[in-house]
């Protein structure tokens, strides 16, 4: 008894914090019937699993890095747009992956410039222009490569092959029909094409170890292993020829499976390629910046800026929707499902659930598949940060990050793995988001703005506060929204009142000022 009074006059303040918004939660639901209010919980705790998808990365990177990484939005979008891709057309991304390999493995090459260029003895001026030239011929390298490299892929401008129509040709199976394989015209135009990319790419990683050469003073260190980098370049520049030559049965196969083996696959990729991304920014861009906090929120946010206008440039600017996989869009005989087995066996998009006496219609995908990845999610970041050595050298880097290097564990690396893990969540939301709100340039931004009111309002280092805040914004927006349609009866007014759409961020905004007010670190955040 002693140890729990205790307890809660420490955190007496949270616990009425919490027993308020239980109360406010039952105050709301008070005003519904039971079909409305379950239907609506669902729907937050919905928004409420995206949400988190996206502040859970935020959460884990601020909390180790002390980095706030405004482009997690814009990395968020990319996700759902890759993921599109390889759903739709996987033949795309198996036409991309030649390219994207063997610029990796020119950057795979890294390691070795830093001791090697260690021992040059050049003059001050030589070492500040020379990586400028480097940068600039590899990038031009790039540049002339990749837009000469043959890839069958949609347009963001035509409409008649623009990813609306390609939406469209998918729904209809019609998609292998309609695709157009490219190769290259001669095995010479290969050749130099993907010479110019390794080069390219081979340049830029002389440079980058170029700028740290002149912002820090030669150093004589020794290469840890020369073999090492050498056999991954060999390697990975192989498999890249290799799918290259296996591009069009690789594709054909692609194209005959199944729209749920296919959105398995879409998750996969976006996960790998948001990580590979965050763990490219954070070594590349993020890494001279830790000790200039302005700098790193700057380049995120232009990071964010030049992220949405690719997006553009590539998929167009017009919002599309991203295809149900077939498990989860049938409206056939037997739909709606009445039961979890005829959901499963007919493949119902939506499920009709008895509530309080009334039938409710409860959509698979948005109120049933989402909820359960989110919780899943949930439980393997936590199982990670908890039951692994991973998560414990993150834990303690999170207290103290100069005592964990002081014990001999090689931080830069970590770094970059928690970077690339909470990017790569980001890119796994944006999958799992994409069926479910459509794809737009603009979604990155919106989830980016609910990601950070969910981390201000559960605790902007903590893991659980990431997901606590997911909840309670998923849960704030969705009730505002049906008490947008239903009307709140009010003192003195003749009609109810009905909040419009522009309150639902508001409300959540003006919430997180309130707990903020109460609790400055936020719910579940440790007090600096």
């Amino acid at each position: 008894m002693p140890n729990l009074l205790q307890t809660y006059r420490k955190n007496r303040t949270l616990i009425i914090t919490l027993v308020i918004l239980f109360l406010l939660l039952l105050l709301a639901i008070q005003g519904m019937s039971t079909r409305d209010w379950v239907v609506t919980v669902l729907r937050g705790l919905a928004v409420g699993s995206i949400t988190f998808l996206v502040a859970a990365g935020l959460s884990i990177i601020l909390g180790l890095m002390d980095v706030l990484n405004l482009a997690h939005g814009t990395l968020f979008m990319i996700g759902a747009y890759v993921g599109w891709s390889m759903y739709v057309r996987p033949d795309t991304v198996v036409d991309a992956t030649t390219p994207f390999l063997l610029v990796l493995a020119g950057f795979l090459l890294m390691p070795l410039w830093m001791p090697l260029l260690g021992r040059l003895r050049l003059g001050r001026s030589a070492t500040r222009v020379w990586p400028w030239i480097a940068l600039l011929a590899g990038l031009a390298l790039l540049a002339l490569a990749l837009t000469r490299y043959p890839l069958s892929i949609w347009s963001g401008t035509e409409y008649q092959n623009s990813p609306i129509v390609w939406n469209q040709y998918f729904e209809a199976g019609t998609v292998q029909e309609n695709v157009t394989p490219a190769t290259f015209d001669t095995i010479i135009a290969a050749v130099v094409d993907w010479g110019s990319l390794l080069a390219g790419s081979v340049l830029v990683g002389l440079a980058v170890a170029g700028f740290a050469i002149a912002r820090r003073g030669p150093t004589a260190q020794a290469a840890r292993s020369v073999a090492r980098p050498l056999m991954w370049f060999a390697l990975v520049a192989a498999v890249a020829i290799g799918l290259y030559v296996v591009n069009t049965p690789l594709s054909d196969f692609l194209l005959s499976l199944s729209s749920n083996a296919l959105f398995v696959l879409a998750l996969i990729v976006a996960a790998l390629v948001g990580a590979g991304l965050g763990g490219l920014m954070e070594s590349t861009m993020i890494r001279p910046l830790y000790d200039r906090g302005i700098y790193q929120i700057l380049l995120t946010l232009g990071l964010g800026f030049i992220g949405v206008e690719m997006v553009r440039s590539i998929w167009g600017r017009t919002g599309f929707t991203m295809p149900k996989p077939a498990l989860f869009s049938s409206t056939g005989d037997g739909c709606p499902a009445e039961s979890i087995s005829g959901w499963l066996q007919h493949q119902c998009s939506t499920i009709i659930v008895d509530i309080g006496g009334e039938p409710a219609r409860i959509r698979t995908y948005n109120e049933l598949f989402v909820i359960a990845v989110g919780i899943v999610v949930l439980i393997a970041v936590w199982l990670l940060l908890q039951r692994t050595r991973l998560g414990m050298i993150i834990r303690a880097g999170v207290q103290d990050s100069r005592m964990v290097e002081a014990l001999g564990i090689n931080v830069r690396r970590v770094f970059t793995l928690v970077f690339a893990l909470g990017v790569g969540l980001a890119a796994f939301g944006g999958v799992i988001a994409a069926p479910a709100t459509g794809l737009s340039d603009t979604m990155g931004a919106t989830l980016l703005l609910s990601s950070l009111i969910a981390l201000a309002i559960g605790g902007l280092t903590s893991f659980p506060g990431a997901a606590a805040g997911a909840v309670i914004v998923g849960l704030t927006q969705q009730f505002i929204i049906r008490y947008g349609q239903l009307g709140i009866n009010l003192p003195f007014l003749a009609e109810p009142w009905k909040p419009s759409p522009p309150l639902v961020p508001a409300s959540v905004i003006l919430l997180m000022i309130i707990i903020l007010l109460v609790l400055p670190q936020g719910l579940f955040g440790r007090s600096e």
